[in-house]
């Protein structure tokens, strides 16, 4: 079924339970920060949203982190979500030597860190994106587990600002 024709905060808090946590798990891939956000409801204004949003990131089990991880396709590689596909759009085209080492540097990544390598994307360049990897490496795993959640808030900000601006995307939902 289509997601309901909505729009704006106002239409957000106005959506069933389920709809809710439908739309916030194709923002983030947790299902305790899904359900917990949308409990939250109502929300005065986006920046309310936002604010408890990141709150319960913050919030989230190294497990319900890495269920959100789990959601995340790998730098570079094609992904059904169209969310990572418009965010990753920046390394499509990419230099095929480019994309190579950025293979290479995202099995690094996962080797050493034991989970995919998340950042902002939003359009950046693979070159760029291969350069923040290849920085993130010399982490410690406890501070790279604190970027990743800031990278995590990041995305879910993005994702949260489309998903209720006008110009959002109709999504297929699970009944």
């Amino acid at each position: 079924m289509r997601r309901p024709d909505w729009r704006g905060i106002e239409s957000f808090n106005a959506l069933t339970e389920t709809q809710a946590v439908h739309a916030l798990y194709a923002c983030c891939s947790s299902r305790i920060w899904a359900l917990r956000v949308a409990a939250a409801r109502p929300y005065a204004d986006a920046d309310a949203l936002y604010d408890q949003a990141d709150l319960i990131l913050a919030e989230l089990t190294e497990t319900d982190l890495d269920e959100a991880l789990d959601g995340h396709p790998r730098i570079g590689e094609r992904s059904g979500s169209a969310a990572s596909t418009r965010e990753q759009r920046g390394v499509t085209g990419a230099d095929p030597e480019v994309l190579e080492d950025l293979r290479k540097a995202n099995a690094e990544y996962e080797n050493r860190f034991g989970h995919v390598y998340l950042v902002h994307a939003d359009g950046r360049p693979a070159g760029e994106l291969l350069r923040i990897l290849r920085q993130r490496l010399h982490n410690d795993p406890d501070t790279e587990r604190r970027v990743l959640r800031l990278e995590l808030a990041k995305i879910n900000r993005t994702r949260l600002t489309r998903m209720l601006s006008p110009a959002a995307q109709l999504v297929e939902w699970a009944q």
